[in-house]
């Protein structure tokens, strides 16, 4: 791995942390001895870590609190000890407590509703970052579509490219995406009726405990009497305004047009970033459409690799 140098960002991630008891949201903030200031639970990525990971396990690590992530937050960037540091955010919703010991590295904890959170936060952006979290909404549903993990070679004798598996660099990458997608939560998960589709969800499938269905509309060359991508386009569009927490997996060839359909039925056309960007996702690669109250709120996407 390459030696970080001085212009090199310091990676690092964290959350908006929120509970909502009583209908009126709150959020976690933590104090540092080492600084005495305030501020929402982050850290440093480790070598290699994807920023999804760091994420939960900062926040774990800092609060004991197990979470679930929401819509993206913007990046706060600024300089530490002449260093550039990006820190990612999101908005993430609090599932439970490992019961929270005071450490060297945070010693308080505070639930603390909008109003009196500003007051007590340190430093300007954190302030910034609370206002954009209260300016939408708390909570969201993810719907993610992703390209399937690397295969192994088309066959001929598979005319339909249906039974091919995973290669060994595939096996691999769907086991760390079963931990990248539980940073969602718990999603229903639609495949194409392709190996190398079903097996890329099947250990994030065993990991939360759903079962995975299979979606013909999905398969590309498309199954007979499928419309091919215009059924498929068709069908996440009707996904998508489900409102229900949702993991697609499918093709090269038919994403585009997936991800534009889910985009449109949650009232977005081409946001920053565009189709054009989201047209080629590559193995492994999947992308995130947070909404509330059938409206997209954010989209991120994401690679395997760091």
């Amino acid at each position: 791995m390459a030696e970080l140098t001085s212009d090199d960002p310091v990676r690092a991630a964290g959350a908006v942390v929120w509970r909502e008891p009583d209908n009126a949201p709150e959020v976690v903030l933590v104090h540092r001895p080492k600084y005495d200031d305030w501020s929402f639970p982050k850290g440093k990525a480790e070598p290699g870590e994807h920023v999804l990971l760091t994420a939960i396990r900062e926040v774990a690590e800092e609060t004991s609190l197990r979470i679930v992530l929401g819509r993206r937050l913007t990046s706060s960037e600024y300089e530490v000890s002449g260093q550039p540091k990006h820190v990612s955010y999101w908005a993430a919703r609090c599932v439970g407590s490992d019961g929270f010991t005071p450490g060297h590295e945070v010693d308080e904890l505070v639930w603390l509703p909008a109003g009196p959170a500003r007051e007590r936060l340190s430093y300007e952006r954190d302030a910034k970052l609370l206002d954009e979290f209260t300016a939408g909404p708390a909570d969201s549903v993810p719907f993610i579509l992703l390209r399937h993990a690397e295969a192994v070679a088309k066959s001929p004798a598979d005319p339909l490219d249906l039974g091919r598996p995973l290669d060994v660099h595939g096996v691999a990458g769907a086991r760390l995406l079963a931990t990248l997608l539980a940073s969602y939560g718990r999603c229903r998960i639609l495949s194409s009726a392709a190996e190398r589709c079903l097996a890329t969800v099947r250990p994030y499938a065993e990991a939360v405990g759903v079962q995975v269905e299979t979606e013909p509309a999905f398969s590309v060359p498309p199954e007979r009497g499928s419309a091919g991508p215009a059924e498929a386009a068709l069908r996440v569009a009707e996904l998508a305004a489900e409102g229900v927490p949702t993991l697609v997996c499918a093709h090269r060839e038919n994403l585009p047009g997936m991800v534009a359909a889910a985009r449109l039925a949650l009232g977005s056309g081409a946001m920053a970033g565009g189709a054009a960007a989201e047209s080629h996702l590559r193995t492994g690669s999947f992308i995130v459409l947070q909404s509330a109250g059938g409206v997209l709120v954010s989209a991120e996407r994401h690679e395997l690799a760091v």
